[in-house]
C-alpha cells in the first residue's frame, strides 16, 4: 500500500462510481465518522461486489483537518444527485468500518446486505475491514459455473423424488448460494435446511420479510424434508467429500429445532451408515431440551446465532416466540456439558459490536459459558434501521473492531477465530 490514503467514492445521476481525491475515505462506526489507517484497509476481495445508496450522501474526510466532510454536488459536474457507495465483501472477510454517509430525508430502506466502508487508491478499491477465515471454500475463484451447472444438473435428474436435493437446486443456480453450490460439486460443507417455521420474528431475516418492508435475499424452505429425505444427503457426502460438514440450519429456511424430531432421526440414521465427518447444527439455540436430545444421538458442533450477548438486545432483534436469552445460554451450555464443540455466529456491525458495554457482557458469556469458536459475520441489515431497532444508545465511544478484537484474543487465548463452520475430524 502506498503512504497515501484511499480517496473517497461516491456515485453520480447515472449510477457511475467516481473518486473524489478532494475528499479521503470515511468509515462509520455507528454514528462516529473516521478516517481508516492503513492496518485497517485491504484490498477490496474477489468475488465483492458494489453498492450505490439510494437517499444517502457520502462522508468524507477533510485531508488538511481531519474533520468529516458531506459531499452534496458532483465535484466535477455540479449535479446534486450523487450517492454514498458501499461494498458488499466476498465471504470470509469482516468490516472495521460502516459506509459513510447521510441520509436524506425520506431514504428508502437499504436491502438486508451488510454495508462495508470503501475507496479508491493506486487504481484499486480498498475497503475497511479484514480477512476472518483463510479458508477458502466459498472464495469465487473456487466455483466454476459450467461445472456446477452440469453437476447440479445432473444430481437432479438422478434425485427427482428428493425434494430437499431439489430445494438445493434452486438454492445453487438461482441464487448462488455458496453451499449449496459446494454441495453439488461433492466438497467441504453440505447444507441440510428443514424448518420452514420459526420461533423467532428477526428484525433482519434473510428468508422472511413481511409484505411493504425490504425483500428477504431468498425464498424460504416451504417444507420439512423426511430424515430420508435429509440422510440421502448427507451420508454420501460425510463418506466422500474432502473435510465433510454437513449443516441444519440455513438461511433459506427458519429455525430448525422446530423439527428436532426428524433431525434425531436423520442423525441416527447417518451415523448407522458413517462415522466421518461433522453434523453441525446452525440455530437460534432457543430449545435446550431439544439440543441435548440432538447431542445424545450424535450431533456433533453447533453454531448459536446472535447479535448481542445483552438481553435486551437480543429480545429487541430476534422478537423471541416462547424462548428468551436464559435459553440461549442453557443451549450452549448443554452443548458443552456433553463434550460437543460450540461456536458462537456473532453478527458484526462497527459502533455496536464494540461499544464497551456490549464487549464487557460479551467477555462474560465466553467467561461463563466456554464456547470454542466465535464466527465473525457482518449483520446484513441497514445499519440506521437496526440501531433503531434495538433501541443503540451507547454511553462510551467504540473500541474500534481491531482493539476489540485483540483485546478478546489477549483475554481468551484459547478461543478461536473464523468465519465457517470447521470439520472436526
Amino acid at each position: 500500500m502506498s503512504s497515501s490514503k484511499p480517496a473517497l467514492v461516491f456515485a453520480n445521476s447515472k449510477g457511475e462510481i467516481r473518486d473524489y481525491e478532494g475528499l479521503t475515505m470515511a468509515g462509520a462506526s455507528g454514528e462516529l465518522f473516521h478516517c481508516p489507517d492503513h492496518a485497517e484497509l485491504i484490498e477490496l476481495p474477489e468475488g465483492s461486489e458494489l453498492f450505490v445508496l439510494p437517499g444517502r450522501l457520502p462522508v468524507g474526510i477533510e485531508p488538511d483537518t481531519g474533520e468529516p466532510a458531506l459531499l452534496d454536488a458532483d465535484p466535477y459536474t455540479g449535479e446534486t444527485d450523487i450517492s454514498a457507495v458501499a461494498a458488499f465483501m466476498a465471504p470470509a472477510h469482516t468490516a472495521v468500518y460502516t459506509a459513510a454517509y447521510q441520509s436524506q430525508e425520506k431514504a428508502p430502506l437499504l436491502p438486508l446486505f451488510a454495508y462495508t466502508a470503501v475507496g479508491w487508491m493506486d487504481g484499486k478499491f480498498w475497503v475497511a475491514a479484514f480477512r476472518s477465515d483463510q479458508d477458502n471454500r466459498q472464495d469465487i475463484a473456487g466455483f466454476n459455473q459450467n461445472l456446477i451447472n452440469k453437476r447440479t444438473e445432473k444430481k437432479l435428474r438422478q434425485h427427482r423424488d428428493n425434494r430437499l436435493i431439489q430445494h438445493l437446486g434452486k438454492c445453487c443456480l438461482t441464487y448462488g448460494c455458496p453451499a449449496a453450490r459446494n454441495y453439488f460439486l461433492g466438497r467441504w460443507e453440505a447444507p441440510l435446511p428443514s424448518s420452514p417455521a420459526c420461533n423467532a420474528s428477526c428484525v433482519g431475516c434473510i428468508s422472511l420479510q413481511p409484505s411493504g418492508c425490504c425483500p428477504s435475499t431468498q425464498d424460504r424452505i416451504r417444507f420439512a424434508p423426511t430424515a430420508r429425505e435429509i440422510a440421502e444427503i448427507a451420508i454420501p457426502h460425510l463418506k466422500n467429500a474432502p473435510r465433510p460438514v454437513v449443516s441444519f440450519g440455513q438461511g433459506c429456511e427458519g429455525e430448525p429445532l422446530l423439527q428436532a424430531s426428524t433431525l434425531e432421526k436423520s442423525i441416527h440414521m447417518i451415523r448407522r451408515q458413517t462415522t466421518k465427518g461433522t453434523i453441525n447444527l446452525n440455530t437460534n439455540a432457543s430449545l435446550p431440551d431439544a439440543v441435548e436430545k440432538l447431542a445424545a444421538a450424535g450431533l456433533d458442533s453447533i453454531r448459536v446465532s446472535m447479535n448481542s450477548a445483552r438481553p435486551d438486545f437480543h429480545q429487541r432483534y430476534y422478537r423471541p416466540s416462547g424462548f428468551s436469552f436464559k435459553d440461549v445460554r442453557r443451549s450452549i451450555e448443554v452443548m458443552k456439558a456433553a463434550g460437543k464443540h460450540v461456536s458462537l455466529n456473532y453478527f458484526i456491525l462497527p459502533g455496536f459490536t464494540d461499544d464497551p458495554e456490549e464487549y464487557a457482557a460479551f467477555c462474560e458469556l465466553i467467561a461463563s459459558t466456554g464456547p470454542d469458536l466465535i464466527q465473525l459475520r457482518n449483520l446484513n441489515m441497514d445499519p440506521e434501521q437496526y440501531r433503531k431497532a434495538v433501541r443503540h444508545a451507547p454511553t462510551k465511544p467504540p473500541l474500534g473492531m481491531l482493539h476489540w478484537l485483540h483485546s478478546l484474543k489477549e483475554q481468551f487465548p484459547a478461543l478461536k477465530f473464523g468465519y465457517f463452520n470447521p470439520c472436526l475430524d
